[in-house]
């Protein structure tokens, strides 16, 4: 058997919780992989309660007694909360939990203990009170391994996007993009392609930044003074790169044929796509970290939390890419 795959609580107020039950509830419908929750057994108990669920919840001390239990309960291992868990209202006096359940992740995947994590979603203004000092999971998640450069690919059937710069402003976020770093984050995602996602050459679109790609410069220099030169070394060192593409023009059906991810230059200019093309399926993954991490693509919803509504599909998603990751460089 394999091991299973470790999910963190996120934040106790959000959806997570619910997301969880309702993932388990259907575990053979969407054939999950066994997982297991770093969580507070009471909170969720309160919560399948709360929802009406018939979720059995099953507390355990170590990652490898989850596969014995998956099929009859979620196994959880326990890290208390000592503050509130009322849905949709977040307490500070948990933020610590919620970070030591990443932790706990991370070591177990480092050890193998767990085959990959999956994490749900975060509320990083009540992490930072704990004084929690990352923009996201990704970037502590690359400093925890050591540094490096993670790179965020959201994914869904027919489309996996790459944005080069990720939580800044559109103003911070023109002045961040150089050549190096799409070289350098493109050649992270093309290895992961081929070693995650069994795409032996892969094709990667590469978008503008201005509108119609700068028009030769009469909209903008940055396509002629930063991406094509990227888009040129990258052609040298021999991957399968083209553009830089009019990004309203690189999303359509027959454009999505042609590729197997496209590098975008900001965040929204990557995610609106995605999100359009197929909100509930989506998934966040984390490029260039020795170990496979993945997240539904959405966030904490505290305006939907303990109403029963949260849709469980991305984090389904975000469990059987993970699983199938994990497969993959075990047998690569």
């Amino acid at each position: 058997m394999p091991a299973p795959v470790a999910l963190t609580m996120g934040e106790p107020a959000g959806i997570g919780g619910e997301v969880t039950l309702k993932a388990w509830l259907k575990r053979r419908e969407y054939r999950l992989p066994c997982f297991f929750v770093i969580d507070d057994p009471v909170r969720l108990n309160r919560l399948a309660q709360h929802l009406n669920l018939p979720v059995p919840i099953e507390p355990i001390n170590d990652p490898a007694e989850a596969s014995a239990l998956f099929e009859q309960a979620i196994p959880v291992l326990t890290r208390p909360l000592p503050g509130s868990m009322t849905p949709g209202h977040a307490d500070p006096l948990n933020a610590q939990a919620v970070i030591n359940a990443i932790d706990d992740a991370i070591d177990f995947v480092q050890s193998g203990a767990a085959s990959a994590m999956v994490t749900n979603p975060i509320n990083k203004h009540v992490l930072m009170s704990a004084g929690f000092k990352h923009a996201g999971h990704t970037d502590y998640l690359a400093e925890r391994a050591g540094g490096g450069v993670p790179v965020m690919m959201l994914a869904c059937p027919g489309l996996r996007v790459v944005p080069i710069t990720v939580h800044a402003s559109l103003q911070d976020a023109i002045g961040l993009l150089n050549p190096h770093i799409i070289i350098e984050k493109t050649k992270i995602v093309a290895a992961a392609l081929a070693r995650d996602f069994g795409v032996a050459k892969p094709h990667i679109a590469i978008a503008g930044l201005n509108p119609h790609a700068g028009e030769g410069g009469l909209l903008g220099a940055e396509e002629t003074d930063i991406i094509q030169p990227a888009i040129d070394a990258l052609k040298q060192d021999g991957l399968s790169v083209r553009g830089p593409i009019p990004s309203d023009t690189m999303f359509h059906d027959r454009a999505r044929a042609g590729y197997d991810a496209a590098i975008c230059m900001y965040h929204d200019q990557a995610l609106i796509p995605i999100k359009t093309l197929d909100f509930f399926n989506s998934v966040n993954i984390t490029l260039g970290l020795p170990f496979i991490r993945t997240s539904p693509d959405h966030g904490t919803a505290f305006e939907i939390a303990g109403t029963g509504v949260a849709d469980e599909r991305s984090l389904v998603a975000a469990l059987k890419m993970a699983a199938d990751m994990a497969h993959r460089r075990h047998h690569s």
